[in-house]
């Protein structure tokens, strides 16, 4: 059982997402006929301190991953810490089809003890081979959500996505807003709105997609793959957000990577190794290590589990040197 916060405000976010985590996995499975969204529930401290329930989606012929989580998580008994409570809809969505772009999605409300209230709102469209009219439309379609926020959120997306090492970006349209309050005027259901937008969205370029989709190219399967190595080393050498989440505890470490396809190119991860910063270099290295040695390696939710641990070796060791 979890114990959840108690604020009103953590509530109404709870609720608005969870409906929103109900839409689009029911929106997916309809677009999908065949695929089952299995829950899977986590519990943060055998639930004291909260938790959540990610619907997920088999490997299968449409979807190489997908993963739609909402979680709280709070500490209303910990004096000591400064947080109070985090909520969150956090989602990735990889078609197995090369020319179907990801989705990842976040939205999250959070509470901390000094009375700070603030969203943090996240979409950012990642295809394997880019589509630019659907790159239009998904910019169009953040416009129109975030209004007079839209020129902040995609300046804040540029940078989080941007990977130095290899001059490269992830993904083709991304939107951040850190610390967002709105002003007197902000709608009480615009982070909500926000994330149903981008979610139709989405659901659209998809209906649209599949609905004239080739059989993929050997071509197109290789440049997917390579894409997904790249998604793979950003998400877990520069993602703040993923690296907290396993620093912080380990109660949920095969849902905290929810975001990593399926497989990826190893030897071309291996590449990387002496591109990255030195200081992450081992970190590259010892992920590189963690599979066998071929070119197309399958993520596992073993591995998964030692990536996680890998993480925390890593950081528990600079912090030392």
């Amino acid at each position: 059982m979890r114990v959840l916060a108690t604020s009103d405000q953590a509530q109404f976010a709870l609720s608005e997402l969870s409906q929103v985590q109900s839409y689009f996995v029911n929106q997916l499975s309809t677009l999908s006929t065949g695929t089952d969204f299995t829950p899977v529930e986590w519990l943060r401290d055998q639930g004291s301190h909260g938790g959540g329930q990610r619907f997920e989606a088999t490997t299968n012929s449409v979807f190489n991953r997908a993963s739609v989580n909402v979680s709280q998580v709070q500490y209303e008994d910990k004096p000591e810490k400064a947080f109070l409570s985090a909520t969150a809809l956090s989602t990735i969505i990889h078609p197995q089809h090369p020319l179907a772009p990801s989705i990842h999605i976040h939205v999250s409300w959070t509470e901390l003890k000094n009375g700070q209230r603030y969203w943090r709102l996240m979409a950012d469209l990642n295809p394997a081979i880019e589509d630019p009219a659907e790159t239009s439309l998904f910019n169009k379609m953040l416009q129109q959500a975030s209004g007079d926020y839209y020129e902040s959120g995609i300046e804040q997306g540029e940078q989080y996505f941007y990977i130095p090492s290899l001059n490269k970006h992830r993904g083709v349209s991304h939107f951040y807003l850190e610390g967002f309050t709105g002003d007197v005027n902000t709608p009480k259901l615009f982070a909500i709105d926000f994330a149903r937008q981008v979610v139709d969205c989405y659901i659209a370029i998809l209906t649209d997609k599949f609905s004239r989709l080739p059989p993929p190219s050997d071509e197109e399967l290789n440049q997917q793959l390579d894409y997904h190595t790249l998604y793979f080393y950003q998400v877990l050498t520069l993602d703040k957000g993923t690296t907290a989440g396993l620093l912080i505890h380990s109660q949920n470490d095969v849902g905290t990577l929810g975001s990593l396809p399926a497989y990826i190119n190893r030897d071309l991860l291996a590449s990387w190794v002496e591109k990255s910063d030195q200081a992450q270099q081992p970190l590259v290295q010892a992920l590189v290590d963690l599979f066998p040695a071929q070119r197309s390696v399958h993520v596992t939710p073993t591995i998964k589990a030692q990536i996680a641990e890998t993480i925390r070796v890593h950081y528990k060791q600079l912090s030392v040197s």
